[in-house]
């Protein structure tokens, strides 16, 4: 790209799931205006998802493109890569790169993502302690659990990443301790009956799992290589390798020096992905967005959102009627385990259990006092992941014997009419 003010009709910043299915809608749905793609990395655009789980199980497991690189080609889509935006500037419709090319836009979607939160603990900076954010941070890790029998790989933090990579590195026959600061696994993002279960299975596994445990530094070994963990009752842990997993920040830097309105968690739009700020959408993993039917603002990290949201800012920016709000859902795998999850616990208030824990087989459906369905955990359980997910977006209430009481079909299970009707 030359250093010239290049016009373009729409700019995405960022190059995942979010900025690429922005795209390919504006396409789709009849945008004949110039579309460029920016995006910090080199390589074309690819599946997030599998960095924790099938690139790290399969050694010779390859990059998964979003798309092919025909694509952007066919659909007039210019792809930037390996270059990011240094400043946003709303009141003359332009981005300016690092590399001082300037675009100008008619419309502008942030999808810029968001990051793995560091840890500023001593020996934080030491060679072998790594987050997980690329491929290649993938394929590092993937080569260290990959070291196999005797390797000792500690990951702190026991959220969703950290036991995708714990069932991973039990594959390759390393051994896998977890150190998690709060009481209990997944403690942010699941309910005690979920991360009781999870956790119990991970152990019948081999992976230790230790929680309440505060670390507090990371002891280097040889040539400036990390060796151990100490935790803050003094206990010392050997390792040779370890991944920070405990949590994400937004990408929304751009976003803030720009004078777009940013809350805590991210960049803030509304139901149709529009900021603050004219012409300029923001979605995916950096926005703090409205999720009917709960109240407050989220920022949820799925694909599912990411895609919803694309969905919202292309309708905006075409003119189009706005899409159907969906129910939130989200998915792990894990072993020979697929746990999926729709719908938020907020505002639930009973939680009850459909099937037995113990056959590795369940779901816990949480509701409010009205009982209509706030949110659905299910382990192997596809039916009611979907019953669940329909009876969130229907609004209706459930009789929580009916809900225990397996002889008794999902779909005769509800039993009033939607609330509000």
């Amino acid at each position: 790209m030359s250093k010239e003010t290049s016009v373009a009709g729409a700019v995405i910043i960022g190059a995942g799931h979010a900025g690429i299915t922005a795209a390919a809608l504006l396409r789709q749905r009849g945008f004949d205006d110039p579309i460029t793609i920016i995006g910090d990395s080199e390589h074309l655009p690819y599946h997030r998802p599998p960095l924790s789980k099938a690139y790290l199980s399969d050694p010779d497991g390859a990059m998964d493109p979003l798309r092919p690189s025909e694509f952007y080609r066919s659909e007039g889509i210019d792809l930037v890569r390996g270059q990011q935006v240094s400043s946003i500037h709303p009141d003359r419709k332009m981005v300016r790169l690092d590399n001082g090319a300037t675009l100008e836009y008619s419309s502008l979607i942030l999808a810029t993502g968001a990051r793995p939160r560091d840890l500023t603990i001593t020996g934080s900076q030491l060679r072998g302690v790594t987050s997980l954010h690329n491929y290649e941070d993938s394929l590092a890790l993937r080569d260290l659990l990959g070291a196999g029998p005797g390797t000792k790989v500690a990951i702190v933090g026991a959220g969703y990443v950290g036991l995708e990579v714990a069932a991973a590195g039990l594959k390759h026959g390393v051994d896998i301790i977890v150190v998690e600061r709060a009481d209990r696994a997944l403690g942010r993002v699941a309910s005690p009956d979920l991360s009781a279960w999870l956790s119990g299975y991970h152990r019948a596994r081999g992976t230790r799992l230790l929680t309440s445990a505060d670390l507090q530094e990371f002891l280097p070994g040889e040539a400036g290589a990390v060796r151990a963990l100490r935790l803050a009752d003094g206990t010392v842990i050997d390792c040779d390798g370890a991944l920070v997993g405990v949590g994400v920040l937004p990408c929304d830097e751009l976003a803030r020096a720009a004078g777009i309105d940013c809350d805590s968690t991210g960049v803030v739009v509304d139901a149709h992905a529009r900021t603050s700020t004219s012409a300029v959408y923001a979605i995916g993993d950096v926005t703090s967005r409205p999720v009917p039917p709960y109240p407050g603002r989220f920022r949820l990290e799925s694909i599912p959102s990411a895609t919803e949201q694309a969905g919202q800012a292309v309708a905006a920016i075409l003119g189009l009627d706005a899409p159907k709000p969906e129910v939130p859902w989200f998915w792990s795998d894990q072993f020979d385990v697929k746990i999926k999850i729709a719908g938020l616990l907020v505002g639930a208030t009973t939680a009850v259990v459909r099937g037995n824990p113990a056959d590795d087989r369940f779901a816990v459906f949480h509701l409010a006092d009205d009982d209509t369905v706030r949110a659905v955990e299910t382990v192997n359980s596809a039916p009611e992941f979907m019953a669940g997910k329909r009876w969130i977006a229907d609004g209706v209430r459930v009789d929580p014997r009916r809900i225990q009481d397996q002889s008794i079909a999902l779909r005769e299970v509800p039993s009033g009419t939607p609330v509000g009707s």
